[in-house]
């Protein structure tokens, strides 16, 4: 590698000009909020997609091909009360005006055509109008398609809620909605209040175990304000691919937890070398510079071994794994960069200050450390290892197997509704409608007929399975057969029992 970009050379140069890479880093830091602020609504979705077009893929083509219009999600808005029937006056007349503020929100929010209720079957004389109400009659359903596409509906969801929430001011009855868009919606809610825990857990446990480390207070906050600008960083270059490719709402999630995690390890590296050839008596740049060349060559190094590592999910033709690879890998890159180029500045401006604000005893112990005197935990236990290398090996990959035993009865799968806290509406709403109702509806199998649908044995073929289908309890009953005017695309909806992420569906 030529020295003129070695890790050696940026630290030297770094620390040499601190206030310009400063002044550098602010000015980037600028531009990260600003494009977080700018484009980062528009650069996540909830909607799980492929890249390429396996089976269920061309289902989905398909089925846009059929309905002439994009693939949303399906709705259901629950009007229930502990008092009143569908059968009472005030019941009919709350159901009614819930309905038509629903519907007055226009086409541009609910599909035209799908918005349907209970009395409006029921004046119609349409039998399945009883499908819309609950045995003890107590409990109604209206089920709707948001209009545009998964992401429109995911957008406009909120203005269905905010009808919502005012109908729930009448004491008499409860108002709940479950659905995609909605579930969506709550589980990247879920996703931020996971976020909100692992900062104010995460981060106090970090400053904590890097007091220990490094015994002085300032030496322990460089890493960790160092983790937060490649955060941010990596969140503002995240909201501008998303403009691209629309990143999973599991982004934040991942850029916040690898990059606490790898923003604190390298920045580790360099500050505590650092410390060690400034105790050598190396000169402030020289020792900058020192560990330039060790500590950070290791971390450009380990840098780019997870990068490359990290591009294989880029393989991957899910939209969740490739998001995942994408903000990895950003994090991943402006922690290197920032630890190669910032902390050396930062290290430059603070000099041997880096050391104040020392814990007593514990900076006492780090001030004497001797890395060529023998003694102390780590030297006899790296000398015991050495000594009984076989034992050694059997024990710790003892461990390890034994650490690794749960991993064989591990469940995979997609989280689904029936997984989130019952605190959430949709929760709750999917809890009502999976007891009283069929859940199924929400998200039912959806198969697509391509072919010559009026030929007899095609006819033949879907009767005989809408028959095994009648026969098994994991489905309910096939909703009628769509089909397209020239006959030749089909699509026979059967809604599936429970949540549709289960195991069971």
């Amino acid at each position: 590698m030529s020295m003129g970009i070695s890790p050696e050379a940026l630290a030297r140069r770094s620390a040499r000009r601190p206030w310009t890479t400063v002044g550098i880093w602010i000015l980037v830091l600028a531009i990260a909020f600003v494009l977080v602020a700018s484009f980062w609504d528009g650069a996540l979705t909830t909607q799980f997609t492929f890249t390429n077009t396996p089976e269920s893929q061309r289902g989905v083509d398909l089925m846009q091909e059929l309905r002439g219009v994009p693939i949303s999600t399906n709705e259901v808005i629950i009007v229930q009360s502990d008092r009143l029937t569908v059968d009472d006056d005030a019941f009919e007349e709350f159901a009614a005006d819930l309905y038509s503020d629903i519907a007055a929100l226009g086409d541009d929010i609910i599909r035209k055509g799908t918005f349907v209720n209970y009395y409006q079957l029921k004046a119609a004389g349409l039998p399945s109008a009883q499908d819309l109400v609950s045995e003890d009659r107590r409990t109604t359903i209206m089920p709707l398609i948001m209009a545009g596409n998964f992401d429109d509906a995911t957008d406009n969801i909120d203005k269905v809620i905010e009808v919502l929430d005012g109908a729930n001011n009448q004491q008499e009855f409860e108002v709940l909605i479950t659905g995609q868009a909605v579930v969506g919606i709550d589980f990247e809610e879920a996703s931020l209040d996971g976020i909100k825990t692992g900062e104010a857990f995460g981060v106090p446990v970090a400053l904590v175990i890097l007091v220990l480390v490094f015994g002085a207070l300032v030496a322990a906050l460089v890493p960790l304000a160092l983790a937060v600008v490649s955060i941010i960083v990596a969140l503002g270059v995240a909201s501008l691919v998303g403009q691209a490719f629309a990143l999973s709402f599991f982004v934040p999630q991942i850029i916040f937890m690898i990059g606490l995690a790898v923003g604190i390890d390298y920045s580790l590296f360099i500050v505590a070398r650092y410390r060690e050839e400034r105790a050598r008596g190396l000169e402030k740049i020289d020792a900058i510079g020192r560990a330039g060349a060790t500590a950070s060559r290791a971390v450009l190094f380990s840098g780019m071994a997870v990068v490359l590592g990290l591009t294989a999910m880029l393989l991957v033709p899910f939209n969740i794994f490739i998001g995942i690879g994408i903000g990895t890998i950003l994090v991943v890159i402006a922690s290197v960069l920032s630890a190669m180029t910032l902390l050396p500045a930062v290290l430059s401006l603070l000099g041997d200050h880096v050391n104040k604000l020392s814990i007593p005893w514990i900076g006492r112990v780090q001030a004497r450390f001797d890395e060529e005197r023998a003694g102390g935990f780590w030297d006899r236990i790296s000398h015991g290892v050495m000594r009984q290398p076989l034992i050694s090996l059997l024990l710790a990959g003892g461990l390890l197997v034994a650490a690794a035993v749960p991993v064989f009865g591990l469940s995979t799968g997609f989280a689904g509704v029936s997984t989130m806290s019952d605190d959430f509406r949709s929760k709750k709403g999917f809890d009502i409608l999976d007891e009283k109702f069929s859940a199924g509806n929400i998200t039912p199998a959806q198969i697509v007929i391509e072919g010559d649908i009026n030929s007899q044995s095609v006819r033949n073929t879907i009767e005989s399975l809408k028959d095994k289908l009648a026969t098994d309890n994991a489905f309910s009953p096939p909703q009628p057969l769509e089909e397209n005017e020239a006959g030749t695309i089909a699509l026979l909806t059967v809604p599936v029992a429970g949540d549709s992420a289960d195991e069971e569906a």
